[in-house]
């Protein structure tokens, strides 16, 4: 049935998605006052169960991997490490900066727009990465304290628009800014991840589920990008 199931638990989102052949077939969003570990498991079963479908019809796990919460991230990619290896079937990583920029682009199509995701890093702090209106790299993912000249290099010729549980911390400096827009509904979602994850399981690129770990950035970068 090319059934993928994708797993989103980078921030205060609980979020997972049926996708086949990177078709959406439904999906759960629930904002969390406690952590995903109360709710993942039952957002699974109760998607799957509205789907007709049960975990044997799967052929991958599709699971944000970060950057964004520590405690999110390892519920996430644990329970979906756990799936495949009960299964039998691949694991797929997803960057939860270009899912996210991609759920945006597909609602702001408008040419000549940026798309910035914003992860809240603490404090003034936040992870981020640039993409353009085709989902590709601009700039990798950095964890970056937010400052007004942080975009100038490239307001000149686009607009960018701003994403993702961090943008908050931009309103003070881009407020009135005509060519930043901030945009305060979009947040990290499944729903985007199994698209991405159908390409990258037609080209056979899956992680190796013993080794697998959430990309933390922080944990390895210091205001250095990286590559994806």
């Amino acid at each position: 049935m090319s059934l993928i199931l994708s797993i989103e638990t980078s921030t205060r989102v609980c979020s997972v998605a049926l996708h086949r052949e990177g078709i959406l077939l439904g999906f759960s969003d629930i904002h969390l006052e406690k952590t995903h570990s109360s709710l993942l498991n039952k957002s699974i079963r109760e998607l799957l169960e509205n789907c007709g479908v049960t975990l044997k019809d799967l052929i991958a796990i599709a699971v944000s991997k970060g950057p964004g919460s520590y405690t999110g991230l390892r519920i996430g990619v644990s329970s979906a490490k756990g799936f495949c290896h009960a299964l039998d079937i691949p694991l797929i990583g997803i960057s939860t900066l270009q899912a996210l920029a991609l759920r945006a682009s597909r609602i702001h199509s408008t040419p000549g727009f940026l798309f910035v995701p914003m992860i809240d890093a603490r404090r003034m702090e936040v992870f981020y990465a640039i993409f353009d209106s085709q989902n590709k790299s601009i700039r990798p993912p950095v964890a970056e304290i937010i400052q007004e000249e942080i975009f100038k290099d490239y307001t000149s010729e686009y607009t960018l628009i701003l994403m993702g549980d961090g943008v908050n911390k931009c309103i003070p400096l881009f407020k009135g800014n005509e060519k930043i827009k901030i945009v305060f509904d979009i947040l990290p979602s499944a729903e985007t991840l199994g698209i991405l994850a159908y390409k990258k399981y037609v080209d056979n690129k899956f992680e190796d589920v013993a080794y697998f770990e959430p990309f933390y950035l922080k944990d390895f970068l210091f205001k250095k990008p990286v590559p994806e």
